[in-house]
């Protein structure tokens, strides 16, 4: 039962994904903290699990979000390459970080951030800032620390790379591209991350779990990508007949209620 739950996530946050233009760690991350609570898995490392496998499937889905924007000319791979640089050293650093802090601490640190998230959505979209870059190493700076920060809280970044590129001086339609193509080097190296650093944590559970690869759970890896793989298509398709003011701020109030609940189970226990 617990991988048709597994499925059912994934489906989820393929189709809220398709709907509202981010990618699935939002929705990944607490949902597999659910299921794996609900299922006996160690309460300890459950966030860890959560946040690896998280950003495993986004490597999947940050493939198909790329290819698709490239197609259109969305992507400056110029920015790409120079923030690629501090997004793979940052997103190894931030996995480290998160395998060093106690598992109810992480939950919180999560809730907190859908809550900011959220916060960010109801704000007005800020206007395009179109002016000169800043210089390459200002943006390898930058990357390192969207990629710590979405390897700590399993985003592919978007939430991160689109306001800070558009903020930078790039036009939105180029911004949101080449955050969907920067989402590929942070899921590669915070995932690979989490396997690495997690392999001794694993190790030393006092119950063995099945389909751990170090802190990546790979049945729900497997499961969560095929099924939101498929659903994003339906999600945008869904999302072409709303207002995008509608959809915009019903992902953000769900993303509170999230964010609460994390913060909540993570004070309590």
């Amino acid at each position: 039962m617990m991988y048709l739950w597994f499925v059912v996530a994934g489906a989820f946050a393929g189709v809220c994904a398709g709907l509202f233009g981010v990618g699935g760690g939002l929705i990944i991350v607490p949902a597999l903290v659910w299921i794996l609570g609900a299922y006996g898995f160690p309460s300890e490392f459950i966030p860890h699990v959560s946040v690896g496998t998280a950003l495993a499937t986004i490597i999947i889905t940050s493939i198909s979000s790329l290819t698709a924007h490239n197609k259109k000319g969305g992507v400056r791979w110029d920015v790409f390459k120079n923030l690629t640089y501090g997004l793979v050293v940052g997103s190894l650093f931030g996995a480290w970080v998160a395998t060093l802090i106690k598992g109810d601490y992480l939950q919180g640190l999560i809730g907190v951030f859908a809550i900011a998230m959220s916060i960010q959505m109801f704000m007005k979209k800020a206007d395009e800032n179109i002016k000169p870059l800043p210089k390459p190493m200002s943006q390898s700076v930058a990357g390192g620390v969207i990629g710590m920060a979405s390897a700590i809280f399993g985003i592919g970044g978007g939430s991160l790379n689109v306001p800070y590129l558009t903020h930078a001086g790039l036009p939105m339609k180029q911004a949101v591209g080449t955050s969907a193509a920067c989402g590929l080097p942070i899921a590669i190296a915070g995932a690979l991350g989490f396997m690495i650093f997690g392999r001794s944590h694993v190790a030393n559970m006092s119950e063995p779990v099945a389909g751990l690869l170090g802190f990546v759970h790979l049945p729900a890896f497997v499961a969560i990508s095929v099924a939101s793989f498929i659903t994003a298509k339906l999600g945008a398709k869904i999302a072409h007949k709303l207002p995008a003011g509608t959809l915009k701020k019903a992902f953000a109030c769900l993303l509170i209620v999230v964010g609460c609940q994390l913060v909540w189970s993570g004070v309590v226990g």
